[in-house]
């Protein structure tokens, strides 16, 4: 029996305690959006799982109606959809990211966090 795309995102989002789907990987995104949320989550340190979604076209349009989010990059936390690019930008400035990483038992570098907020405000 073969598997469905839905059934596959759903292991890769409840296997993994954070998911970027993005376009192109961490080290190498392909768009802006990708890129500034890539880049908040390696510069917060955190351990996270990239999925190309330009790799497989039925993952990139699959992710889409998983999380009924019409845009990429999307990120997950413990299984749950967080938002994108710009619901992220705005948890990072308020300090919510680091509140859900907290709560959710997800290491990472407060001090950067800090510094971001601080060089945005």
């Amino acid at each position: 029996m073969t598997r469905s795309v839905q059934d596959e995102i759903r292991d890769t989002v409840t296997t993994n305690s954070v998911v970027l789907f993005m376009k192109g990987s961490r080290f190498q995104p392909q768009c802006g959006f990708s890129s500034r949320v890539a880049s908040v989550l390696n510069y917060l340190e955190i351990d996270y799982k990239d999925v190309n979604v330009l790799a497989d076209p039925e993952v990139r349009e699959g992710i889409k109606s998983f999380s009924d989010w019409p845009t990429i990059p999307q990120l997950y936390v413990k299984g749950e959809f967080v938002g994108g690019c710009d619901i992220v930008t705005e948890m990072v400035l308020s300090g919510e990211l680091d509140d859900l990483f907290s709560n959710n038992g997800i290491a990472f570098s407060s001090d950067a966090s800090k510094r971001i907020r601080d060089h945005n405000a």
